[in-house]
């Protein structure tokens, strides 16, 4: 005869397993959430960063753009360096929002690995992240010519996620 305690443990080990598949089955399982898609981009108060610094009036306006924010203490903002960098290069505007870093840090990190950033500015409070919802650094935000979130990417930017996520965003951007 079997007892019902013997029965526990598969039963449990069934439910998590059914949890797990179910959790296996959302679209995007990379993909966090944007209370902002669709809206326009929260506004910026920045401290100036090596002389540079921009508005809000500035990501709502003109064409197609990206805001990424980043550190020099992100070991992820090192590896997603070089996609920037790549990005900027085809002309797409970068606005760089320093999160939580000191200054020099910041500079050097930039000088180091290039500056792809069209302007900068500093978050030393973190204020201005939590307006657009930082889930952490680096984060990127793709914006239309009248500043809307199309894309918010948490995490670096890998060349798959450029092929399968930003390319895509900054085309839509476009339309």
């Amino acid at each position: 005869m079997v007892k019902p305690l013997m029965l526990l443990p598969p039963m449990l080990f069934a439910g998590l397993a059914v949890a797990f598949w179910l959790g296996m089955q959302r679209e995007d399982p990379d993909a966090l959430p944007s209370a902002r898609a669709g809206e326009i981009a929260p506004g910026v108060a920045l401290e100036p960063l090596d002389g540079s610094t921009f508005e809000t009036a500035d990501l709502r306006e003109g064409g197609v753009k990206l805001v990424n924010f980043w550190a020099s203490w992100c070991a992820p903002c090192r590896a997603e360096h070089p996609n920037l960098e790549q990005l900027a290069g085809e002309g797409v505007p970068i606005y760089g929002i320093n999160y939580k870093d000191d200054p020099e840090n910041a500079v050097s990190f930039l000088k180091e690995l290039g500056n792809p950033f069209v302007a900068m500015g500093a978050d030393p409070s973190g204020r201005t992240a939590l307006d657009w919802g930082l889930y952490g650094v680096p984060e990127t935000y793709v914006l239309d010519r009248e500043g809307r979130v199309v894309l918010r990417f948490a995490g670096p930017i890998t060349d798959r996620v450029m092929d399968s996520r930003i390319r895509p965003a900054i085309a839509e951007a476009r339309d």
